[in-house]
C-alpha cells in the first residue's frame, strides 16, 4: 500500500511539475516574443455590436454610480457647509487628516477594524475552501445537494435577523447558557455581550455562519472544472481521498484561490458595519466600533461631512495599497496576478 501511495504521489507530482514547467516556458516565450496588436476592424465591430451596446450601458452606470460620485472627496479638504456647498465651502487643506490622526478613538477604531478584518479574511477563506473541498468528496447527490442548499440559505438573511439569531442564542437565558450550564462547562451565565473578550470571536463566527457557504460556490465551480482522467488515474495508483485532494484538488484550484485572496485582501478594511452597529454597546465599545461606525457618527450625528469623508479617503487608499502590495507579491512569487 506504501509502494502504491508513493507511485500516485511520485506520478501526480510529476505531472504537476511538467504543467507549471511548460506554462512558465509558454509565458518565458511569450515575453521574448513581440506581441503582434490584433487590429481592430468595422468587420468586428459588426460581429460584436450586441456585446459592446450592453458594455455602454455598464460602463455608463460605473461613471454614474462608481466614478462621479468621488468628486465628493473634496470635501475632505474643506470645511464643507451644505448652505455653502463645495463650490463655496472654505478650504481647509489636509486639517481634517490630521485631526484624525491625533485622535485616540480613530487610531483604536483601526484597530479595530484591521483586526476583525483580518480575522474574518482568514476565517472566511479557509472555511470556504475546506467546505467545497468535504462537500465534493459527498457521494450522496441528494444529501451533497441538501446541504448546499442550506448552506446558502443564511446569505440571503438580514443581518438584523442574524444579529437576533445571535442575541436570543448568547442572552444570559439563551440555549448556549443552558447548553454549558447542563454540562458542567460553567457555574453561572456568562453575559457573551457585556464582555470584550468575546466580541470578535462572535463577530468572526456570525460571519462564518452567514457566508461560508455562499463563498465556497467558486470553489465548487472550480473543482467540478478538473479533468477527472486524474482522479481515475490516482486510483488506479492505489491513492486515497487525502492523496487526491492533496495532489489534485488542492493544486487545481490553486489559479482561483490565488485570484480570490488577492482580491479579498482589499476588503481586509471592510471589516463590516451591520453587525457590528447591531451587537455593540456601551460594555465593549473599544473593540467594536469600526470605520464605518466612525465615518456614521462624525459624519451623519455631527454633521461633520468633511471628517467622514477624510476617513472615507482613509480608507480607500489602504484597501489600493492593500491590493497592489499583494498582487505585487504574488507577481514575483511567479503565481497569479490580478494585473
Amino acid at each position: 500500500m506504501k509502494r502504491q501511495l508513493y507511485c500516485c504521489k511520485s506520478y501526480v507530482a510529476v505531472s504537476f511539475i511538467l504543467k507549471i514547467s511548460m506554462s512558465v516556458e509558454e509565458k518565458n516565450m511569450s515575453r521574448g516574443k513581440k506581441q503582434v496588436k490584433q487590429k481592430i476592424t468595422w468587420k468586428e465591430v459588426k460581429r460584436q455590436k450586441v456585446l459592446l451596446i450592453w458594455s455602454v450601458f455598464f460602463v455608463i452606470y460605473g461613471f454614474i454610480f462608481y466614478y462621479l460620485p468621488l468628486g465628493g472627496w473634496i470635501m475632505a479638504f474643506q470645511n464643507y457647509k451644505p448652505r455653502d456647498g463645495m463650490l463655496h465651502s472654505k478650504f481647509i487643506g489636509l486639517d481634517k487628516f490630521k485631526f484624525l490622526f491625533g485622535d485616540a478613538t480613530f487610531i483604536r477604531v483601526i484597530r479595530n477594524t484591521l483586526a476583525m478584518g483580518t480575522i474574518n479574511l482568514i476565517t472566511s477563506f479557509v472555511m470556504a475552501i475546506l467546505f467545497a473541498i468535504l462537500l465534493n468528496e459527498v457521494r450522496w447527490v441528494l444529501g451533497k445537494k441538501l446541504v448546499q442548499t442550506i448552506s446558502y440559505l443564511p446569505h440571503f438573511l438580514s443581518w438584523i435577523i442574524v444579529t437576533g439569531i445571535l442575541h436570543d442564542a448568547l442572552s444570559s437565558t439563551g440555549i448556549i447558557n443552558e447548553i454549558l450550564l447542563k454540562l458542567g462547562i460553567i457555574e453561572s451565565q456568562i453575559n457573551f455581550f457585556a464582555h470584550e473578550s468575546y466580541f470578535w470571536p462572535i463577530v468572526a463566527f456570525s460571519n462564518l455562519w452567514k457566508e461560508t457557504g455562499w463563498n465556497a460556490i467558486i470553489y465548487l465551480a472550480a473543482i467540478t472544472a478538473i479533468d477527472p482522467s486524474l482522479y481515475e488515474a490516482a486510483s488506479i495508483d492505489g491513492a486515497g481521498r487525502w492523496a487526491k485532494i492533496k495532489y489534485i484538488t488542492l493544486p487545481s484550484i490553486k489559479p482561483t484561490i490565488i485570484i480570490l485572496l488577492l482580491m479579498n485582501v482589499g476588503n481586509v478594511l471592510n471589516a463590516g458595519f451591520e453587525v457590528q452597529y447591531l451587537l455593540g454597546n456601551g460594555l465593549v465599545q473599544k473593540v467594536s466600533q469600526t470605520i464605518d461606525i466612525y465615518v456614521l457618527n462624525w459624519g451623519i450625528s455631527q454633521n461633520d461631512y468633511s471628517l467622514g469623508t477624510a476617513a472615507g479617503i482613509f480608507k480607500s487608499a489602504v484597501s489600493i495599497f492593500l491590493i497592489v502590495l499583494a498582487n505585487q507579491l504574488a507577481k514575483r512569487s511567479g503565481e497569479e496576478s490580478l494585473f
